[in-house]
């Protein structure tokens, strides 16, 4: 045991990556739920209606679709690129201090479906099908930070049925259920004697619940105000942790993703022009510490501060109608990260306060389908990291070095009402 003097601290230096998943919003959030709103930076989401994807950002949206049966099925592309470089890293004892780990980003498919049923004018369901948080960092074995992580995918799935009803010609109310499944996996470098490192792996995984609401009004014809609520959900992951020839055990730790609420704008400026605002605050400062237990003692095995801090996001965009068949759109949106200094940057979580614009539009394949295409690109503030590994004894470390990141979206959606 005693090389292993400091077991507890691999699962420590692997929790320090297990939030932090960079995503297209700010944390480890993904903003991009349908492929309409791609185009307007997802300015208005809460308010906007346009299809059956009001399911995921206000339900109470589903009362102003059409009769019968809508169908949405969207798809994006996000391309990611996270690059590294070291301003003044000191190796750690004994070890090599490594490279700058490659392009850490990458490209994802992000799919997402959603239909809605009007059982009677005023009463509606849908349902959701999306994945709300999760991507994939990695860099290479070899990286500057490996010993705090060089890892890190999470994949959350949401199934969200949901019910609307019109109370009046200004009020629609929406209720939502989450039924969300979280799987995560994890690596970082520990070493185990001098001069001799080991993958550590931590893998884990949940279902859990939560709920969303939502309000619309109708102020006039031409002014739609949205408001919208999503609850935090709270996973109890059970998993292992591994290091390989070292340790293979059971462990369990909480993830509890944040709550938010968003305040949305639909205005008609004219027959051709349409505008979309909102704020979206979201309330990370719930995540503080994570603490992992040994599964079989249920004792404490090891506690990280994130020190996470609560967030905004303000979006703004406009609908241009050329004609029948084509509506053009364009956006804006700045996005705060929860990330309070460099030393609680962590290397999967090069976040960084983010800057949107987008372009897209809607094809009127038919009166009844249509198909919606965006674009954006998202500028990253430039990341400063200091974060400190203490694997006891002399393997101690602070990386120190700036991250630049950027990202792009390509999206398509197709719509139907039958």
């Amino acid at each position: 045991m005693k090389r292993i003097a400091h077991l507890r601290t691999p699962l420590v230096l692997i929790l320090s990556v297990m939030l932090p998943i960079t995503a297209n919003a700010a944390g480890f959030a993904l903003q991009n739920q349908n492929g309409a709103g791609n185009g307007n930076a997802f300015a208005g989401a809460a308010a906007s209606a346009e299809d059956a994807s009001t399911v995921i950002f206000n339900p109470a949206g589903l009362t102003y679709l059409s009769e019968g049966h809508s169908l949405a099925i969207a798809g994006t592309v996000l391309n990611r690129s996270v690059n590294f470089s070291n301003a003044g890293t000191a190796a750690m004892p004994t070890f090599a201090l490594g490279n700058s780990g490659g392009d850490g980003g990458g490209t994802s498919l992000i799919p997402a479906a959603y239909y809605a049923y009007a059982i009677s004018p005023r009463l509606r369901i849908g349902v959701g099908l999306s994945p709300t948080f999760g991507n994939k960092t990695e860099y290479e074995e070899k990286f500057i930070g490996r010993f705090s992580g060089y890892f890190a995918e999470i994949k959350q799935i949401n199934i969200n049925p949901s019910i609307a009803y019109r109370l009046n010609d200004t009020v629609s109310l929406g209720f939502g259920l989450d039924y969300a499944r979280s799987e995560v996996e994890f690596r970082q470098m520990a070493p185990v004697a001098a001069a001799t490192q080991r993958i550590a792996k931590l893998e884990g995984d949940d279902d859990a619940w939560g709920y969303n609401l939502g309000v619309m009004f109708q102020f006039s014809p031409a002014t739609r105000l949205g408001l919208a609520y999503r609850s935090q959900v709270k996973f109890h992951l059970e998993g292992k942790q591994d290091i390989q020839g070292v340790l293979n055990r059971n462990i369990r730790a909480e993830l509890e993703t944040p709550d938010n609420l968003s305040l949305a704008l639909h205005q008609r400026l004219s027959d051709r022009w349409d505008m979309l605002a909102d704020i979206t605050w979201t309330y990370w400062s719930s995540i503080k510490t994570i603490t992992a237990t040994n599964a079989r003692t249920s004792a404490p095995v090891a506690a990280l501060n994130f020190n996470f801090r609560d967030t905004y996001r303000v979006g703004l965009g406009a609908n241009c109608r050329l004609n029948d068949t084509w509506k053009l759109r364009i956006g804006t949106a700045y996005d705060k990260t929860p990330v309070p200094s460099a030393a609680d940057r962590t290397m999967t979580l090069p976040d960084a306060d983010r800057t949107w614009l987008s372009v897209g539009a809607r094809y009127a394949l038919s009166p009844k389908s249509s198909l919606d295409m965006g674009y954006s690109h998202i500028f990253f503030k430039k990341a400063v990291t200091e974060r400190a590994v203490a694997l006891g004894g002399p393997f101690t470390q602070t990386i120190r070095g700036n991250f630049d990141t950027s990202a792009d979206l390509l999206s398509v959606q197709y719509n139907h009402s039958f």
